[in-house]
Parts: structure tokens; C-alpha cells; sequence
């Protein structure tokens, strides 16, 4: 008889806080880091995320592909993920650490270095983790209240990873810091993987070759619709949180200390919201809702224009938090969706290679966000901290309202190219233990 804790929501999610805790502090602070702190150009900075993303475009889809061909008897993902978890470690670290004295070349080198190793890693790892959700959770109210556990854990780690950071790195630096989060990403990350088991017979089964992979992959108009759709609104989590720490400075002219307040508005309020959204999911399509999340989500941004002090930062926070509630929790649904439909066609669950491939696609959204950041930097002045232009309040104020919004509508117009006619509306399936879920 199984353990009701053995593929539980809430061990499995733990995966999702271990990940995010050092992936939002990178996201959040690797620009102020770099560009803020040691002056490197937002010119040097774009281009290691270009050539990164080169990088990205071939190892991404091969992880993938290797983790659905993987047959050991830990599973197909788990190897991987216990491999990866030390390197993600000290890689991480490598981030954050960069040596005293090195000269414009230098520190690009650096960053550029322990950026390709760092998110090669990373890429490993959100695989093998993204391909267990839909192989251990069928039917949208499993995935959607798995999704909603697993958001709000995720919550609990941008929170850390956001508004804790600089009160931790304003204390003991950022170095410390990286060697901090990189612990408390083993400890959480070792639990995860201790309370998962995969499915043998999702194993079973020749895997297509990586060339028919890949074209039944590209044949597929709804993946590619849903992820690029996605990797637009993804591109508005990165980029507003990686530019509230300039947002704070700027525009609402706050203290360090005080943007560990600003970022609690935004992260404290998705934790309840997120269970507001299951609840609006299990009266909704799948596909629909998420349409409407994207439409919240555009909407919330508006209000971080008006900002001009800490108390009207943290309403606009909080506003952001709804949408971003239902960014989180809904798109699992479509994407499960997806897959369950290509392993119908293909007889062959293929997890690892949509995950992957649609890594790849949302991924992007750091190019994108590094490009407005240059785009906008370069229209207002901005070159750095210490060559700020002219008006670096009006830089910021577009770069975390204007930018988001016009990204996201850009998300909810490719939502509406396709209908996603699935064969079968699949409300209620549960796998993995119908007594431990007999609620849904």
C-alpha cells in the first residue's frame, strides 16, 4: 500500500520552494548585483544573456530528450535531479562571488562564465522537476490544486528570495548570501526527491529518436501557441521583479532596508490568492481560465506607474499580486493538457521534452527582458549606477508598468490564436493514491 506521503502535493512542492528560493534572488538581484553594485554596462550584461541563450537553445532540448531516453531504477528524472543538485550548488555561489578587482572585461568574463554554468545546471534540474508534475497529477482539479500547493510554496521562496535578500545581503554580503540559499536549496530539494516515486510504466516503451521527437515537438500548434504566449507574461515575473530594487530607489525613493517591505506587499499577497484562483479553476475551463489570468494579470501592473512612496508601493504590490496568483496556478492545466494529448497520439509520455522545449521558450523571456532594459536605458539615459542619466525615475516607472503591460497583452493576443479543442475534457482524473485526494 502506498505511503500517503510518497508523491503528496506538499513534498513534491518542496521542490518548487528549494528552486526558487536561489533562482529569485538571481533574477531579482543579478542586475542590481552587477550592473548597480560593480558597475558593469547594461551593454556587457545584455550580451552575456544573448550568448547564454545561444547556449540554452541546444542544451535545453537535449536534457530533455536524455531525461525521457533515462531508464534506471531510481526513474528517469530523479538521477538527473540528484547529479545536478551539488553543481547547482557551487554554481550559484560561483554567481555571487565574483573576485575583487577585476577590471570591464573581467567581471564580464565572470558573470558570463558562472551565468552559462549556472542556468545549465538550473536547466537540469527545472526539467526533470517540470516533467514529474504532469506524470504524477492527471485530471484539471489534481493539477490545479497541485499547482496551487505547489505555488504557494513557490510564494513563500520568492518572498525569501526577493524581500529577505537584501536584508541578508546588507548584513552579511552577497557572497554569504549565495552560500545561505545554496544550503537551504539542498536540504529542500533532498526532501522533494525522497517523497517522489515515478511510474514504471511510464517508462516502458521505446523513446523516439531526438530528430522524430523534435518534429512531432515542433508539429504540435497549441504547445508552441500556449509557451510563446507564456514566455511573454513569464518575461513580466522576471522583469518587475528584478527591477523593483531600481523601482524602490528611483521612483519611490526608499531606503535598502525598506525594499524587503516592498517586495512582502507583492509576495505575502499571492499566498492566499493562489487558492483563490483554485477556487475559480475548479468552476472554469482550463483554457479559459487562464486566458482570464493573463487579462488580471495585465491589468495589475498599471497601478506600480503612480507610485511615489513606500505606502503607494505596496498597494500597487498587492494589486500585482492577484494577477500574478493566477499567472502562477493556471497555466499547469493547459500544459498538462498538452502532453496528455501527444503521449494519446504517441503512446510514449514525453514529459522531458516539452518541459524542456518549453524552458527553451519562456527562457526567452530573459532576452526580452534584458532588451527592454536596454531599450528603455538607453532612450532615458541610463547606463549604470554610477552614470544613472538624466531621468532614471521616468526609466524606471516605464520599465515596471508600461513594459509589463504591453508585454502582456502581447501574451493574451497569441492566447486567442487557437482554440485548444482537446479530445476530452478531463475534469476529475486522480492518480497517485485517490484516498490521500478523495476531497477533489
Amino acid at each position: 500500500m502506498q505511503r500517503k506521503w510518497v508523491n503528496s502535493p506538499y513534498i513534491f512542492a518542496f521542490g518548487m520552494f528549494a528552486m526558487m528560493v536561489p533562482s529569485q534572488a538571481f533574477s531579482s538581484y543579478y542586475s542590481f548585483f552587477y550592473v548597480e553594485k560593480l558597475g558593469l554596462g547594461i551593454g556587457l550584461a545584455t550580451l552575456a544573456r544573448t550568448i547564454f541563450l545561444i547556449w540554452d537553445a541546444v542544451n535545453n532540448p537535449l536534457f530533455g530528450h536524455w531525461s525521457d531516453r533515462t531508464h534506471t531504477r531510481l526513474g528517469r528524472r530523479r538521477p538527473w535531479v540528484f547529479g545536478a543538485m551539488p553543481l547547482f550548488m557551487l554554481t550559484f555561489i560561483m554567481v555571487f562571488s565574483p573576485p575583487g578587482g577585476l577590471s570591464q572585461n573581467g567581471l564580464f568574463a565572470w558573470f558570463l562564465t558562472a551565468l552559462i554554468l549556472f542556468e545549465a545546471v538550473a536547466t537540469v534540474l527545472w526539467v526533470n522537476y517540470g516533467a514529474l508534475f504532469p506524470e504524477l497529477y492527471h485530471g484539471d482539479r489534481l493539477r490545479a490544486k497541485a499547482s496551487a500547493i505547489q505555488q504557494s510554496y513557490q510564494v513563500v521562496a520568492l518572498l525569501i528570495g526577493s524581500a529577505l535578500t537584501p536584508t541578508i545581503f546588507n548584513a552579511a554580503g552577497f557572497s554569504n548570501m549565495s552560500i545561505i540559499y545554496a544550503f537551504v536549496f539542498g536540504i529542500a530539494m533532498l526532501i522533494c526527491m525522497l517523497g517522489v516515486r515515478e511510474r514504471e510504466e511510464y517508462s516502458a516503451g521505446e523513446p523516439l529518436k531526438l530528430g522524430k521527437a523534435f518534429k512531432e515537438t515542433l508539429k504540435n500548434k497549441n504547445f508552441w501557441l500556449f509557451n510563446i504566449s507564456n514566455s511573454f507574461a513569464q518575461t513580466v515575473n522576471g522583469l518587475v521583479s528584478s527591477i523593483i530594487p531600481f523601482y524602490a530607489k528611483y521612483v519611490l525613493k526608499i531606503s535598502d532596508n525598506q525594499v524587503t517591505i516592498l517586495m512582502a506587499s507583492v509576495f505575502i499577497s499571492v499566498i492566499p490568492l493562489v487558492f483563490v484562483w483554485y477556487w475559480i479553476c475548479r468552476k472554469m475551463d482550463g483554457v479559459k481560465v487562464w486566458r482570464l489570468s493573463l487579462a488580471v494579470y495585465a491589468v495589475s501592473v498599471l497601478p506600480l506607474w503612480f507610485g511615489f512612496n513606500l505606502i503607494s508601493g505596496v498597494a500597487a504590490g498587492v494589486a500585482v499580486g492577484f494577477g500574478l496568483a493566477g499567472f502562477l496556478v493556471t497555466p499547469a492545466m493547459v500544459s498538462g493538457r498538452i502532453i496528455d494529448e501527444d503521449a494519446e497520439k504517441t503512446g510514449l509520455r514525453r514529459e522531458g521534452i516539452y518541459t524542456a522545449v518549453a524552458g527553451f521558450i519562456t527562457r526567452s523571456s530573459g532576452l526580452i527582458s534584458a532588451l527592454a532594459f536596454l531599450v528603455v536605458g538607453v532612450m532615458f539615459g541610463y547606463e549604470s549606477g554610477d552614470k544613472p542619466g538624466p531621468n532614471p525615475e521616468m526609466t524606471f516607472r516605464v520599465l515596471i508598468s508600461i513594459v509589463p503591460f504591453c508585454l502582456l497583452l502581447m501574451s493574451i493576443i497569441i492566447s486567442l490564436l487557437t482554440r485548444f479543442d482537446f479530445a476530452a475534457y478531463r475534469k476529475g482524473d486522480v492518480t497517485h493514491g485517490e484516498e490521500t485526494h478523495h476531497q477533489l
